[in-house]
Order: C-alpha cells, then sequence, then structure tokens
C-alpha cells in the first residue's frame, strides 16, 4: 500500500459539522431522447456539455470526445465530436460510465440520470409495475453532463443492507440514515453507494425511500440485492426490471478522481433449471444464486479494456465476493468468482458488498474454508469489505436512545455505515456507528467461565424452540449480572478479555494494559488461513450476545393496541410476540472474524481495576477506550438489602 498522507488518515475520523454543506444539486434533469418517425436499427447519439443545463441537446453545445458508452455488453468510446453508434437489442440498458471530471443530471431525488432502459414491450404483468413499454428505439439517446472539477481527493459514504419491509422501518432510516445525513458536512461527498438490499420486497416503498436520503443532496448510487427483485418475475431478464425503473441499470461503471466504480449484479433470479445447485434445481421452490452473468462480465471486460491500469477499480456487489459469515453457503457467495479474479488480474481493486448483515475485512491472502467449494477460488485476490446493514439484525431488539432498534449484528458490530476517503488511487476505510462518534472503534467485555456456561443454556434454548416464543427462556442477561465484576472462580477457570474491533482485520494490532502495567498482546480468533469459522461460547462475543440475548419488546403489550401493536414485526410480517426472549439462532454473536482476546492475569488482586484497551488500524491509525472493571471473592447480593430494614 502506497504512503497515504495525514489528511486522507484524518478525513475518516473528522467532527460532524454543524450544518448539512453538500454539493451544488441543483442539475435536476435527465436524459436527451429524441423520437422519429421511424425505427432506429442502431442506438446513436451524442455525449454532450450541457451549457446552459437544460438536458437538451441544443446548437451550438459542444460534443464530449472519449467516453464510454455502453449497451450493457459492447462498449465503445465516443468520437470527437461525442458521438458514439453501438448495436442494440430489446431489453437492453444504453448508458455512459460518467468520466471524472463530470456530472451528470439527478433526478429530484438525487438518483444520477446516465441512462436509457429500451423494453419495446415493456414488462410482463409484476406486481410493482415494472418497467412501461419503451416502444421503438428512440432516433437518438444525447447523454448531457456538465463539468464538475471534484480533483483527486474525495469522499464517498457505503451502506449495507437497509432493507426495511415496512412503512415504519423507513422511518429508522429517516431516524438514522437521513438524521446522519443531514448533520454532517456532506461537501467533499461525492456519491452514496447502497450496496443492495435497499428494500425488503416490498417495492413499493422505494419513492419514500429515495426522498428521506435525497435530504444529504449528494448523488446516490445503488446496487441491487435479492430482496429488490421482482418476486413474481419468471425470468432473470425481468427480475429487477422495478429496481431499473427506480434507479437505472443493474449494473454499470463510473469514474471520480482517479477510481473507476463498477456495479456489479450478482443475483441470479430464479436460479431454478439454470445453475446446478440443488435449491436451483426446477423442482425446488424460486430461489436466487450468487453470480455473475456471462452477458456482465463481457461488458465488464470491454469496460475495463478502456480504463488506465493505474485507476483503483472499487468493485460493488450485494451477494460478498467471499465471506467469512457464511463461508460454506453457496448461494451466499458468488458461484464464478474465478471468472471475476481473471479479469481483475493484478490491478489494484477494491472489493464492496453487503447481503450478510455483518461487517468483515478480508485482506489479500486471506481465506476460509469453504471458498474454494464455493466459488473455485483459494485466498482472496483483493481487498475485500462486507459492509454491515444500516438494519443490523433486520430491525430487531430494543430501542435504542434513537428510538430504533439497536440490531446488533450477527459478528458483534452496532449498526453503522463505511466511509471511503479516496486520494488519487489510494484509500483509507472507517466504520463509523449511528449513535457514537469517530473515535468509537470497538467493544470490550469479559469471556468468563460464568458467561460460557450462561451461553450454552441460551444457545441450547435456541436450538430447541422456535424464537420468538411462548416459552420462558432458562437464562436472561438478567441472569448472567454484572458483567465486569469478575470472581476469583472467573479467574481461576480462565477468563478472556474479549475485544470486538467492528472493523478489524488480519494487520489490526490490539492489546491491554491493567492499572497502566505491561502491555498484553491479545490474539485474533480466526487467522484467516484456510480454517473452519470457531463456534461457540468460548468463542462468542460476550456483549453482543447479552445484547442479543433479552429483547423486552417482544413482550410488551397494551389494551388499546391488543395483539396489533404486540411486540414488533420484522421481515415479511413475522411478529415478534410473547415471552422476553433471545434474537433467533442464526443471528447471535457465537462467532466473529474481527474479535481478539487474551487471558485475564489470574492474580488479580480484590479491587476496583482500569482496563485500556488499544487497537491501531491497517493505516496506523491508534483507538483506545479505557473502563473499569472489579474482581470480588464473590458476588455480592445485586438487589436490595432488605435485611437492614426488617
Amino acid at each position: 500500500m502506497k504512503k497515504l498522507t495525514l489528511a486522507l488518515l484524518l478525513a475518516g475520523t473528522s467532527a460532524f459539522a454543524s450544518g448539512a454543506n453538500a454539493k451544488d444539486a441543483s442539475y435536476v434533469g435527465g436524459v436527451d431522447v429524441v423520437r422519429g418517425d421511424q425505427e432506429a436499427e442502431t442506438a446513436r447519439g451524442k455525449v454532450f456539455v450541457d451549457t446552459n443545463r437544460n438536458s437538451r441537446l441544443d446548437e451550438g453545445e459542444t460534443g464530449l470526445a472519449g467516453v464510454l458508452v455502453s449497451n450493457g455488453k459492447e462498449v465503445t468510446v465516443t468520437g470527437s465530436d461525442g458521438s458514439y453508434e453501438l448495436p442494440s437489442y430489446d431489453d437492453m440498458n444504453l448508458f455512459i460510465t460518467k468520466p471524472a471530471g463530470y456530472a451528470t443530471p439527478v433526478s429530484e431525488d438525487m438518483v444520477p440520470q446516465f441512462n436509457y432502459v429500451h423494453k419495446v414491450a415493456g414488462s410482463p404483468d409484476l406486481r410493482f409495475g415494472g418497467i412501461a413499454p419503451t416502444g421503438p428505439l428512440p432516433q437518438a439517446v444525447n447523454f448531457p453532463l456538465i463539468e464538475d472539477m471534484v480533483g483527486d481527493d474525495f469522499q464517498c459514504l457505503v451502506f449495507g443492507d437497509p432493507q426495511p419491509y415496512s412503512n415504519a422501518e423507513i422511518s429508522y432510516v429517516r431516524k438514522t440514515v437521513g438524521n446522519m445525513l443531514m448533520n454532517r458536512d456532506n461537501s467533499k461527498t461525492e456519491c452514496l453507494l447502497f450496496e443492495g438490499d435497499v428494500m425488503g420486497d416490498d417495492l413499493s416503498l422505494y419513492p419514500r425511500f429515495k426522498k428521506i436520503i435525497a435530504t444529504g443532496g449528494v448523488p446516490q448510487y445503488y446496487v441491487a440485492g435479492n430482496h429488490d427483485l421482482d418476486f413474481d418475475a419468471k425470468s432473470d431478464a425481468d427480475s429487477f426490471d422495478t429496481f431499473r425503473r427506480e434507479f437505472g441499470p443493474e449494473y454499470y461503471s463510473f469514474d471520480i478522481g482517479r477510481v473507476h466504480f463498477v456495479v456489479l449484479d450478482d443475483v441470479r433470479y430464479p436460479c431454478n433449471g439454470v445453475d446446478d445447485h440443488a435449491f436451483c434445481d426446477l423442482s425446488a421452490r424460486p430461489s436466487y444464486n450468487g453470480v455473475i452473468s456471462e452477458r456482465q462480465l463481457e461488458w465488464l471486460k470491454n469496460d475495463l479494456a478502456n480504463v488506465p491500469q493505474d485507476k483503483l477499480i472499487v468493485l460493488n456487489a450485494h451477494i460478498p465476493f467471499v465471506t467469512y459469515t457464511d463461508a460454506r453457503a453457496q448461494k451466499h457467495q458468488v458461484d464464478n468468482l474465478d471468472k471475476l479474479y481473471d479479469l481483475i488480474g493484478d490491478r489494484p481493486a477494491l472489493g464492496l458488498s453487503g447481503h450478510t448483515h455483518t461487517t468483515e475485512q478480508i485482506l489479500p491472502g486471506e481465506y476460509f474454508k469453504g471458498w474454494k467449494e464455493a466459488t473455485n477460488t483459494g485466498p482472496a485476490k483483493f481487498h475485500q469489505i462486507v459492509t454491515g446493514a444500516v438494519s443490523g439484525s433486520w430491525w430487531a431488539g430494543d430501542l435504542n436512545n434513537s428510538g430504533v432498534p439497536h440490531g446488533t449484528q450477527r459478528l458483534g458490530s452496532p449498526r453503522g455505515y463505511y466511509v471511503l476517503d479516496f486520494s488519487g488511487p489510494d484509500y483509507v476505510d472507517t466504520y463509523l456507528t449511528f449513535e457514537g462518534t469517530s473515535n468509537d472503534q470497538m467493544h470490550v467485555s469479559f469471556n468468563t467461565p460464568r458467561f460460557r456456561t450462561w451461553a450454552e443454556r441460551l444457545i441450547g434454548y435456541t436450538k430447541l424452540y422456535d424464537v420468538p416464543s411462548d416459552i420462558t427462556p432458562p437464562v436472561t442477561v438478567n441472569d448472567l449480572g454484572d458483567m465486569d465484576m469478575l470472581t476469583r472462580d472467573d479467574l481461576a477457570g480462565t477468563t478472556y478479555v474479549a475485544i470486538n474491533v467492528w472493523n478489524g482485520s488480519r494487520d489490526s494490532k490490539v492489546s491491554f494494559k491493567i492499572n497502566g502495567g505491561a502491555v498484553t498482546e491479545a490474539v485474533r480468533t480466526q487467522k484467516g488461513e484456510g480454517e473452519e469459522a470457531l463456534v461457540g461460547p468460548a468463542y462468542a462475543d460476550p456483549l453482543a450476545l447479552a445484547k442479543q440475548s433479552t429483547n423486552g419488546r417482544i413482550a410488551v403489550k397494551s389494551t388499546d393496541g391488543g395483539e396489533e401493536t404486540a411486540g414488533f414485526y420484522t421481515w415479511k410480517g413475522t411478529h415478534w410476540t410473547g415471552v422476553a426472549g433471545p434474537f433467533q439462532d442464526w443471528m447471535l454473536s457465537n462467532k466473529s472474524s474481527h474479535l481478539w482476546r487474551a487471558e485475564l492475569p489470574k492474580d488479580l488482586p480484590v479491587g476496583v481495576h482500569v482496563l485500556e484497551v488499544t487497537t491501531t488500524d491497517r493505516y496506523g491509525r491508534m483507538f483506545k477506550q479505557s473502563r473499569t472493571f472489579e474482581i470480588v471473592e464473590e458476588l455480592p447480593q445485586m438487589t436490595w438489602q432488605e435485611n437492614f430494614w426488617q
């Protein structure tokens, strides 16, 4: 990695501004579509500098040479007068690659307008409408641009899986992403990247979502996820039609500074009868698979042939290229990743994805068991980040101080988003939460014998019974007691300091000191050297599991609302009501790829102690957290001491 400037390192941790300073968002318009009396046989038009900003190619406006234009398969470069010509076919996306130094018009909802959908008869009858018939190919499709001299230093924000299934959950998006965008300085922020599952199956909610995100005044680019599908589509060709209507192509590229952003569609639906997996069998229910289509790979090859070798390629997809969380799962990783690796070769590249509702840093050379079978690849070829989820664990859990479910994620990270600070082809990635500050990068807890016994009982309950349930769980967070009060027996039976560094990577350094004493180095529980995921109470995140263990909101009920307002809802109307209990088994943080631990000394004296934890990330940035904890001979009575008053 090239040496990064101090300014770039600090950019990701800059303080929020008092007002929402943003780019000029006034260039609202669209693509210039010129209809004629007869159907055109070839896609043609001009890319031009829209001097008067009216989104029309007017007399005297200059064509722009050297701009990439594609029909979704072939890629051409505009001539000296800005003109292009491409073969046409039905159901194609005709689009440009926005060049660096220029901006496309945006819709009123800040969605860049750089494409024309050609689908003569429109979509089949789809629940959410899909694409209306476009009719014959226009005589010309002209793409307007204005100058936008961004330079090589800029910032993008990256969001995984907002996935709201209801208007109630859209409100959570407003309270988190919307409020965050309105209370930060967006003047250097050039793009918002949403890594798929923008919606949770109800695509009628797209308009409200877009209006909330548009308040930030930043162009928003979207990846299509498996919950953005038209599930009633009978063919993969129609499966993202409603998404295309709202956001544009399901795959495309654009340039900012010295970075070439590529958005990929790696969700094939239905995969039945197409891909050779049991879940894709014709006898199985319609399902999706993680794969990049051959047509798309052909487009990407043609696209990259026109991109200088020294540009950074940022690949955006929904389903991770590979993932620690679901390393053995076929459909949750990219089937034909080997072909993508071949196309990228030795180019500098960064992969961004969502889907698993976890934060993961996968550095070149890392490898987990299952990747070979699922993706036909071994160690990672380029840096990849699984970007977590705005929704966290699907908007589940008790409400936090903002009135939003805490939604602690499967590997223990809190809900959040990424800031990418670019300087030329170099970058720094920072994970930020919606509740904390930029200095909040980890949480610390103790993995004691008492915790492990408690966790065994909790996990056993989730394996035996459906969750939510009317069956009282054997343990709750109350039975765990004060997690920072440790007994002699806890120390004798091995107690670990467990440190979850939410954006931690193989190259992170983690250590702690007690009472200002000697430094103890903590060890990452997963090495990333081809091993299985280590699962169970010994490798769990105690603090995350405690939060996930007991959700009082499940038991909330009123006489006015009755069953309708009892508990809470997730997914497609799953009603969490009954006794206060845990998340479902698969949602629990009983493993993590970014957990470090080291044994606590067994000879600590009784009393109050200070634990100071330090983590240094792959960019050399240092973050610290201090906390107090107690050593006691035995746990004291923790409730009101009634005996003094009898």
